[in-house]
């Protein structure tokens, strides 16, 4: 990784040109740097779309997708935007070459620098009284809630979350602002279960000493042979094993909702699924309505933003930045802020 000056920007027809405010460091972002090339080749696999479009990881790219931002022009016939006050940024840019992600385009960079290309739509206005810098959380806020929306948790039914990094706490505080009257967090680290229980967990459980299938037996449900109602387990861990160990460990008739990213090849045994009637699902990214609901989440309170924020850096710090998050005991979200 290197921070090097680039050309300044021009907005195009139907283009913003905007200054990151914050961009938080995503989880997909660590990924990318030592797992580029293996990304691009599962998306276009599956059809494209994402990584596929516009990235090829033997050329530069200016990473940051999680943004706040203000404007500093507008190209010809935008409306409907103002030049004053801070906007929460999903990810899109429309140019003559159809839609493009900055952030994962080689031509378009994304949020670690002082100027990006946006379009229009994709800027919702940051509501009075939420600090812009907190609204950079609303893109993964958003994944967190879209994981639970794919699910079929509703109040009355416990939630196990594996996994309380970044993703993992915001499936937690998505639930939380849910209404889900039990969710029960599972992760090694002490930092990470200590930021769960801010986030809204109930019950936070060491997977090294304790057994969160046990937590949700001991959380009052009855067993699913007599009648009691099976959890929905969030895997989001990504690493490989860790599906099959859920599989094993899952009460009969669970969903196993997958929201970790895992890089390799990943192996588990079907039959577990098929003996126990297990309800499998992988699930990414976010709508644009889950967008301006988490936005709104996090402006009226109802998710605690500021809780995840472990760290900020300038430009010049994103290497090291990215060095400090390898440690679950140092840090959980880190922003980079252009300002610093």
């Amino acid at each position: 990784m290197v921070v090097e000056e680039l050309p300044d920007l021009s907005p195009g027809p139907g283009q913003v040109l905007v200054e990151p405010i914050a961009c938080g460091i995503c989880g997909s972002d660590l990924h990318t740097v030592d797992h580029a090339h293996d990304l691009v080749e599962s998306s276009r696999a599956a059809g494209g779309g994402g990584f596929a479009d516009g990235f090829d990881p033997n050329l530069p790219v200016v990473m940051g997708h999680e943004v706040s931002c203000r404007i500093l022009a507008v190209g010809e016939g935008v409306s409907g935007v103002s030049e004053d006050g801070a906007y929460a940024a999903m990810p899109f840019l429309e140019t003559p070459n159809g839609r493009v992600i900055p952030g994962y385009s080689n031509g378009y960079p994304g949020g670690y620098s002082d100027q990006m290309l946006l379009s229009p739509y994709a800027l919702l206005p940051v509501p009075n009284g939420l600090d812009p810098t907190i609204a950079a959380l609303t893109e993964p806020m958003a994944v967190g809630l879209h994981a639970v929306n794919e699910s079929s948790i509703e109040p009355g039914r416990i939630a196990i979350v594996v996994g309380a990094g970044p993703v993992g706490l915001a499936i937690i505080a998505s639930l939380a602002a849910s209404g889900i009257d039990t969710i029960i967090a599972s992760d090694f680290s002490p930092k990470r279960r200590a930021v769960a229980t801010q986030m809204g967990a109930h019950v936070v459980v060491d997977p090294s000493t304790d057994d969160p299938i046990e937590a949700w037996r001991a959380a009052g449900d009855r067993p699913v042979d007599q009648g009691g109602t099976p959890p929905v387990i969030y895997e989001a861990v990504g690493v490989p094993g860790m599906i099959d160990q859920i599989m094993a460990a899952a009460p009969p008739r669970s969903e196993i909702l997958i929201a970790g990213v895992c890089i390799p090849p990943d192996n588990f045994r079907p039959t577990l699924g098929i003996y126990k009637h297990l309800s499998l699902k992988f699930v990414l990214g976010w709508t644009p309505e889950e967008f301006s609901a988490s936005l709104h989440n996090l402006a009226e309170g109802r998710i605690d933003g500021e809780t995840l924020i472990t760290g900020a850096v300038s430009i010049d710090g994103v290497p090291q930045a990215f060095a400090d998050l390898a440690d679950p005991e140092q840090h959980v979200k880190i922003l980079v802020r252009p300002d610093l």
